[in-house]
């Protein structure tokens, strides 16, 4: 595994753990099991891959970027919506969670082909 890999994957951890802290502090009175669901609800994404691997990278991706949980959170921060928010604040999480583990964004070339290497795939 690369040096730049590690970096990425500790990013993660860090964007995971950041994500967890802000939550014990508010998560807008939803219960455990709505922040569940909420905190997987973008590895629904997967289903793109039924339209083919360039729709299924578009889609897995489009959801996995950091950027739409900031700006999620942004908006509902702004917005004084707590719903929003707390959304926004798993949904990074969940990226961060995701490459914590090695599931990067992915490429066109197929599920298991990401930025971060190939998911599964062991060092020799």
């Amino acid at each position: 595994m690369s040096d730049v890999v590690v970096w990425q994957r500790v990013e993660g951890l860090i964007v995971f753990a950041a994500g967890l802290l802000v939550l014990m502090m508010d998560h807008a009175g939803l219960p455990w099991w709505g922040l569940l669901l909420i905190f997987f609800a973008p590895d629904l994404s997967f289903a793109g891959y039924a339209l083919g691997n360039k729709l299924g990278a578009f889609f897995y991706n489009a959801v996995h970027v950091y950027g739409l949980g900031a700006a999620l959170f942004a908006v509902g921060t702004l917005l004084g919506h707590p719903v929003m928010t707390t959304v926004g604040i798993l949904w990074l999480a969940h990226s961060g969670f995701d490459r914590m583990l090695g599931y990067g964004l992915k490429t066109t070339e197929g599920f298991t082909k990401t930025h971060l290497g190939e998911v599964g795939k062991k060092d020799a």
